[in-house]
């Protein structure tokens, strides 16, 4: 039988500032009381943000997706298509790219994610080109994009080092990377969804080269692929092993696994439940890493507004344009308003943040909440050619 005593002894540590173990966040993750894991977790969040706990952010951002060409044929994904499968895979021009970039710009959106396959024929080059086109174009917006799969895939192709190949994408415009391609860090699963990818080890090794060169980035996890118990809080607790060394990753951010189109079929999901566990979990165990991100695009809004109270700050983004989780079901949609009103009805005030998480404006009243019917999420897609917002624009074909 489980000791609900000794349990609320590690949470009512953990809460007041102490380091649990793995082994003790494991314990917790199983069986700790829902409410008072919680509880525990949202009184970490309010003694890191002492003076601002009042609040919780957003930011308004597009995920622009360069190419859907990719190698890996992970098997979670929905939106790849093989190198040779002319018929479906698809790239985007420059001039596709700059047009989405000033439509981000024009909606008051301050980042772009710049994440698609591992083409085979896209090395440093590539990356280099497009982020000095979008900075000398777009000085203002950031380019928090990629992750170390796709340095280890550029450096690959290009025979260079993959800090020869951060140092020049960063020289060229990136900002900071995005984690994108964590998935699962443990081995098993790791190789069980993406057996093509570098190994957990080495992710977390280029994160490392990334943040010694002073290129920051946020660390993910994908839930519900069949991994266990066990192997989710082995994931967070190699990040943390990492951010001991390095600290360079400002925040975590846990998704769901889309079940559509892919070939896992959804054999097995991450519940809602599990999901907010993960969310506290993660701000009781993580005490060096700042910000915790609710994911509202893969659990849908409720449970998103739900992780506010269990531990998370951060509401994630109107996401003007996103194709990845979209490809896989994922079809929560929303707009600013709605977030607003999701923050603010979590007993929060909501503030619109940039990348690196200061706030750029707050809505104290909200009275004075901006209005704008054209700031939704998912404005454009590669399910429609040129998306809604440009349909001339034409996809290039891979041939």
């Amino acid at each position: 039988m489980t000791d609900l005593a000794a349990l609320q002894s590690v949470l009512d540590r953990a809460a007041e500032g102490g380091r649990i173990t793995k082994e003790e966040a494991l314990d917790l993750y199983r069986h700790a009381p829902l409410h008072a894991l919680g509880q525990a977790a949202d009184a970490v969040r309010r003694r890191r943000y002492a003076g601002t706990e009042h609040i919780a952010t957003y930011i308004i951002e597009r995920n622009i997706n360069y190419t859907n060409v990719c190698v890996t044929a992970c098997k979670f994904c929905a939106f790849y298509a093989a190198p040779k499968d002319t018929k479906k895979g698809w790239t985007r021009g420059l001039d596709d790219i700059l047009r989405r970039c000033a439509e981000t710009v024009e909606l008051g959106g301050t980042q772009v994610m710049f994440q698609g396959g591992h083409h085979p024929d896209y090395g440093v080059e590539y990356y280099e080109e497009h982020f000095s086109a979008i900075k000398k174009a777009f000085p203002q917006l950031v380019i928090h994009s990629l992750g170390a799969s796709e340095v280890e895939h550029m450096a690959r192709i290009s025979g260079v080092s993959a800090e020869e190949a951060i140092k020049r994408i960063h020289a060229a415009g990136l900002d900071s990377f995005a984690g994108a391609g964590a998935e699962l860090l443990p081995e098993r699963p790791r190789k069980a969804i993406a057996p093509l990818k570098e190994s957990g080890e080495r992710w977390l090794e280029i994160m490392e080269i990334a943040h010694g060169l002073g290129v920051e980035s946020t660390s993910t996890m994908l839930m519900g692929t069949g991994e266990t118990n066990a192997e989710r809080i082995e994931h967070i607790a190699m990040i943390r092993d990492t951010q001991d060394r390095t600290g360079g990753f400002r925040a975590f951010i846990p998704y769901t696994y889309q079940p559509e189109n892919n070939h896992l079929k959804g054999r097995t999901q991450a519940t809602v439940f599990e999901y907010l566990r993960m969310i506290a979990i993660a701000r009781l165990f993580l005490d060096n890493v700042a910000h915790i991100q609710g994911s509202w695009l893969t659990v849908g809004k409720e449970a998103g507004q739900l992780a506010l109270h269990y531990g998370a700050d951060d509401l994630g983004s109107i996401m003007l344009e996103e194709n990845v989780v979209s490809s896989a079901g994922a079809k929560h949609r929303s707009n600013r308003q709605e977030i607003i009103d999701l923050i603010r009805k979590a007993g929060r005030v909501p503030a619109q943040r940039a990348t690196t998480y200061e706030h750029l404006v707050v809505h104290e009243d909200p009275a004075n909440d901006p209005v704008d019917d054209r700031v939704v999420s998912h404005i454009s897609s590669t399910a429609i050619e040129g998306g809604t917002a440009h349909p001339e624009l034409k996809l290039i074909s891979t041939n």
